[in-house]
């Protein structure tokens, strides 16, 4: 009984001697990788870290608003059949729950970007700087 405690333990720390390996060389794999993938434009011709950010959060806002209408239009769609081609009472109510969600996420999700041209004129350069009329 006792060598099969220490046969068992002896795998496991060869099991997590193995694991520790892999992970540092997985990090000496990543680093340098990491290095080489950052981006050196991102200073040149007088732009800030802030244009960048900018345009960056704005093509991501944008691809992730294409995506949502498209995911929007479909799941809507299947839930609309479900409701009007149901028997069940049952599935016609969850439909009409599911219906709710999906149309109040896309409203959200486009409100995010009427809210963001609205408040980002407010924070210019980084800082606060109200209108006043």
């Amino acid at each position: 009984m006792h060598t099969k405690i220490n046969a068992v333990t002896e795998r496991i720390r060869k099991k997590v001697q193995d694991v520790n390996v892999g992970r540092a060389l997985y990090t000496a794999f990543l680093i340098p990788t990491a290095v080489a993938a950052t981006p050196l434009q991102a200073h040149a011709a007088g732009d800030t870290i802030w244009t960048k950010a900018s345009e960056i959060m704005q093509d991501v806002y944008t691809q992730i608003l294409g995506i949502s209408t498209i995911a929007a239009i479909v799941t809507a769609s299947i839930a609309l059949l479900l409701m009007n081609f149901s028997r069940s009472g049952r599935t016609v109510d969850e439909s009409r729950a599911w219906l709710k969600r999906i149309i109040i996420t896309w409203a959200i999700l486009n409100g995010l970007g009427f809210i963001m041209a609205y408040v980002t004129p407010f924070f210019s350069g980084g800082t606060w700087s109200p209108t006043t009329t």
